[in-house]
């Protein structure tokens, strides 16, 4: 073998081994694009589930630094618990063969997570009221918060007491979500929605 044979071979075999390192670095480089694409995503949803998390711990800071009086918040109990009341009946004369495994609006709101159809009977509800899920994020908030110190109130007394509970609502509570869960909770009731 000469001196030019010998550099040829030497020179296929450090190509190989160079074409080798590239296929080692571009199978590297797709391993990393890869676990940066699962990364992003798992940081996505942690970001949304920060985000989420924020909103509810200022949504129950917001309820539970309401500054009304009792009488104010037992307006706004009763309110909320004709809503709650509400929808609880209407999902119930939806689904009468499942009256007796839901008795309480919490058993609605933990097996529509799990159970199709009482999920898609529980948003045709929440549509017919003009309702959102977030109302109810927000009304069972307020629910959870003042339940075991407010009393029911039924429309005449209410109406007796404070005529502009909508008035009421937007000066005194500045959390949006919580804001707009009462609003809405009044227009349902007020227009005869929860009837």
């Amino acid at each position: 073998m000469n001196n030019e044979t010998t550099t040829l071979i030497s020179l296929k075999e450090a190509m190989k081994r160079v074409d080798h390192k590239l296929q080692v670095l571009e199978a590297q480089f797709k391993e990393l694009d890869l676990t940066k694409d699962n990364l992003t995503q798992k940081f996505e949803y942690h970001s949304k589930m920060l985000a989420s998390q924020a909103a509810h711990d200022e949504l129950w800071t917001a309820v539970l630094s309401l500054k009304f009086t009792s009488m104010e918040l037992n307006i706004l109990y009763s309110y909320v618990m004709e809503v709650l009341t509400c929808l609880h009946t209407r999902v119930l004369e939806k689904l009468p063969d499942l009256v007796r495994g839901l008795p309480t609006l919490t058993s609605i709101l933990r097996r529509k997570v799990k159970n199709k159809r009482i999920r898609i009977v529980w948003e045709s509800v929440l549509e017919e009221c003009g309702l959102q899920e977030d109302d109810i994020t927000a009304l069972c908030t307020f629910f959870i918060a003042h339940g075991n110190k407010a009393e029911y109130y039924n429309a005449n007394v209410r109406h007796m007491y404070i005529r502009d509970v909508s008035f009421m609502i937007t000066n005194m509570v500045k959390n949006k979500a919580l804001q707009d869960g009462l609003l809405r909770t009044i227009e349902v009731i007020e227009k005869g929605k929860a009837e």
